[in-house]
């Protein structure tokens, strides 16, 4: 390969490479923190499940615990939407 096919080789991949564009500004990603509430929303789901074909008593639990995780979810999800910058509420 000849230098001047090298020069080209070597230009066109140069212009091929992306290159990095900082993200517009005023626009920030929110992302919630890391939280076992999913987790246990779905233990007291599959414990109300399985409870109506087992223990009725089982079922109970598995529905107060569901409650209980939901309800505290809403209340975290409505802090955090809170902490927005008020341009960020819709």
């Amino acid at each position: 390969m000849s230098a001047a096919e090298q020069e080209r080789t070597s230009t066109a991949v140069a212009q091929a490479e992306p290159q990095e564009s900082p993200p517009p500004l005023g626009e920030e990603i929110h992302v919630p923190g890391p939280s076992l509430l999913p987790l246990v929303t779905a233990i007291g789901i599959t414990l109300a499940v399985v409870g109506i074909t087992t223990i009725i008593e089982l079922s109970i639990l598995g529905c107060i615990i569901t409650a209980i995780c939901v309800y505290r979810w809403i209340k975290t999800t409505n802090e955090d939407i809170d902490e927005l910058p008020a341009s960020e509420h819709h």
